[in-house]
């Protein structure tokens, strides 16, 4: 006999601690690097995290049964999504953040929704320059200029800030590469990031110098929020509960979600870890925010024509 309705537990505010819980561990990623830097260098970070990231999504995709051996015919495309959405996205996130406070990497990473646009306006003709566009590209650009403060005389904030924004600009080009050569060939979003998480951890299985890695070892701590923290839940799970809110949410409402780890990171670097943010930073990361949702409102006007 089946249980009534009104007996059934109310599920639907899931899809909405999802979004919170992807926000607050990727926001929290940020300081993760930060301490795992100390230890190891950006590409064994990389490693670590992609391969951790890449257990449970395998697994839960194997279970699913989404993988299939007709696939591999792909090779070529994973690969460049491994490079772009994995490898050269994540090393630059990570050596940006050994050189930058943990809330200032978090707050330029706002800024990816930017370099994704600017990259579509040049590589995809459907792609239409408004008004609300570019006065959003400028206020985001505006932003993160001030927090990577080119004019300052430690190198290392502009250094940092580079390679942030290299890490930006790569994601933002998968996107649009995806658009262009993945969409079409009708994979589901769980294969596709099995594919390119593990295309992403055979390159790097190559190109990452082993020596020290074990030094993470020194610092329980250091190795269990390496591990569980950025690896398992900032890679891993939270990718599976971002395919959760697209299936419940859809992708419109899921890209809400990046709106939550530039404010989590700031908060944790200043709260938690004591780093010197100031009120400049503050408002760069707000002009950010703002350039994003103005950038997100032109694309809901747009489709809705």
């Amino acid at each position: 006999m089946p249980i009534p309705h009104k007996y059934l537990p109310n599920t639907s505010y899931l899809p909405y601690l999802a979004i919170a819980l992807v926000g607050l561990v990727w926001g929290s990623n940020f300081i993760f690097m930060k301490l795992a830097a100390s230890h190891i260098n950006p590409m064994q970070i990389v490693l670590v995290r992609v391969l951790f990231g890449f257990l449970p999504i395998a697994l839960f995709a194997a279970s699913q049964k989404v993988l299939k051996f007709s696939d591999l015919k792909h090779v070529p495309h994973f690969i460049v999504m491994g490079l772009l959405a994995t490898v050269i996205y994540y090393f630059g996130f990570a050596k940006g953040t050994s050189l930058l406070s943990s809330g200032i990497a978090g707050a330029i990473s706002g800024a990816i929704p930017l370099f994704t646009l600017c990259t579509a306006l040049f590589a995809l003709k459907e792609e239409k320059v408004t008004l609300g566009k570019l006065c959003g590209a400028m206020l985001g650009f505006i932003g993160v200029v001030v927090l990577a403060r080119p004019f300052n005389a430690q190198l290392a904030s502009a250094t940092g800030a580079i390679y942030m924004v290299l890490g930006s600009i790569s994601v933002g080009v998968s996107f649009v590469y995806a658009k262009r050569f993945i969409t079409p060939l009708k994979l589901s979003a769980l294969a596709l990031t099995t594919y390119q998480l593990g295309a992403g951890l055979i390159i790097l299985c190559f190109t990452t110098d082993f020596e020290g890695i074990g030094n993470i070892a020194n610092d329980t701590n250091v190795l269990l929020t390496t591990f569980i923290g950025l690896g398992l839940f900032g890679t891993g799970i939270a990718y599976l509960c971002y395919y959760f809110i697209i299936e419940k949410l859809g992708a419109l409402v899921a890209s809400s979600v990046t709106y939550i780890p530039p404010v989590v990171a700031l908060a944790i670097g200043a709260v938690i870890v004591g780093e010197n943010i100031e009120v400049r930073d503050y408002a760069a990361t707000g002009l950010i925010l703002l350039a994003v949702t103005i950038i997100s409102i032109s694309n809901k006007r747009e489709a809705a024509r």
